[in-house]
């Protein structure tokens, strides 16, 4: 009897034993079970968390604008910033500055700086009409491997007219170009400090055979933004030869392409009648003077003697052919004059369009043919929006006279309807 106790009360216990185990098990699986599916969907979440972040990236990508910066690059260009801002710091100190709400420096000081900048091998460019770009040849190099489809980089500083530092580092991958930008400005304790940094996907680009570099970033479009923003950029990589600068400093610089229509229409000794004489007359006075032109100085009109000298000066021309074709009062013996406004100026992309001469060419009657070429850094970003020649006639002491202009490649076309400055009553 007692045996049969202890047989069943092992055998209970067995049971209760196994009982236990596979409970224990079942716990075991539902809790592994349960863990398993936490895991898949932690996986779950973070594989559509990456999904949505790359989805996000791919269109903020394509969008092209406020792309992320990586840390390290950012560290790197606000670090390059100030370090380039500290070799010129002595330069700022003793600056002429202009005002303290608008500083401007001198050209004088900015080539000063670039001059200082080019010791550490990197291109510098400078806001000034003309002016080269130095150690050009890295810029140069990057963008031909670009043009071959060679994944590269470079970094270009360029010096702003306040005395900060722009600091553009250009990514090519074969396919795709990227810039970040960083702007290093000046505090008011003369400390430099970053006063931004993007990274922005370059949307088209070209290098001209003239040595331009050509491109568009990606900006925000409608119906994002009201108004359609600007992209375009022209940065001057291939330098000028000393002459083209001497003679676009001289002779074409001060006219341009807005206000009068020297250099925008056809036109020879023998057919000056189309000038806009009124209109010319504040450029060649700067050029002449080398300095503003001032209306309030002649309230009632420009004198006869004072127009016609000047105009006489720099055109092959007469008194007489000048009263013909200008706006003159008779009564008066002024001629008149009247600024650009909305009532006789319509604003054009071409009209801010810097002349640059590319060619120089001498004549057999002693005349000079210049080739000059349009340079358009706004929405037409264009190197050579019109080609034109303009002929002119050098005396001993420097000084010339305009003989004629001619436009070439059919390319009026692209000129505006020109609007004469003032008109007959």
């Amino acid at each position: 009897m007692q045996k049969t106790v202890k047989k069943n009360k092992c055998l209970i216990l067995m049971l209760s034993i196994a009982v236990i185990a596979m409970l224990a098990g079942v716990f075991f699986l539902k809790n592994r079970h349960t863990e398993e599916n936490k895991t898949a969907g932690k996986i779950k979440k973070t594989q559509v968390e990456e999904k949505k972040a790359g989805k996000k990236a791919e269109e903020q990508w394509k969008k092209g604008y406020d792309l992320p910066v990586d840390e390290q690059e950012e560290k790197e260009a606000k670090n390059d910033c100030r370090k380039k801002m500290e070799l010129i710091s002595d330069i700022y100190q003793t600056a002429d500055k202009g005002t303290a709400s608008n500083v401007v420096l001198r050209e004088e000081t900015i080539m000063e700086m670039q001059k200082r900048l080019m010791d550490t091998g990197c291109p510098v460019a400078v806001p000034i009409p003309y002016a080269n770009m130095e150690n050009y040849e890295r810029m140069n190099a990057f963008l031909h491997a670009c043009m071959e489809g060679k994944s590269g980089c470079v970094v270009v500083y360029e010096i702003q007219n306040d005395g900060g530092i722009g600091r553009m580092y250009y990514m090519f991958d074969g396919a795709d170009m990227s810039v970040i930008s960083a702007k290093g400005v000046w505090n008011d304790q003369n400390k430099p400090q970053i006063a931004y940094i993007s990274h922005t996907r370059v949307k088209d680009w070209r290098y001209t055979e003239k040595g331009w570099f050509c491109y568009e970033l990606c900006t925000p479009e409608p119906p994002e933004v009201s108004e359609i923003m600007d992209g375009s950029c022209l940065v001057r990589v291939k330098p000028m030869t000393g002459q083209q600068r001497e003679m676009s400093e001289k002779c074409v610089q001060t006219l341009g392409y807005q206000g009068n229509n020297i250099l925008c229409s056809n036109w020879d000794a023998d057919h000056m009648e189309d000038l806009d004489f009124n209109g010319m007359y504040e450029y060649l006075y700067e050029e002449n003077y080398q300095k503003k032109f001032q209306p309030e100085d002649v309230p009632d009109g420009i004198p006869k003697e004072e127009f016609e000298g000047l105009i006489m000066k720099y055109f092959p021309i007469t008194a007489e052919q000048i009263r013909e074709y200008a706006v003159f009062d008779e009564e008066k013996q002024t001629y008149k004059w009247a600024g650009l406004g909305c009532l006789n100026y319509a604003p054009t992309f071409f009209a801010t369009s810097q002349p640059e001469v590319t060619d120089i060419r001498e004549n057999e009657d002693g005349t000079v043919t210049l080739t000059v070429e349009a340079v358009c850094d706004m929405v037409l970003c264009d190197d050579a929006v019109i080609t034109h020649e303009l002929t002119v006639r050098f005396a001993q002491d420097g000084s010339f006279q305009y003989m004629g202009n001619q436009i070439l490649n059919d390319k009026m076309m692209h000129i505006p309807q020109y609007q004469y400055r003032v008109c007959e009553d």
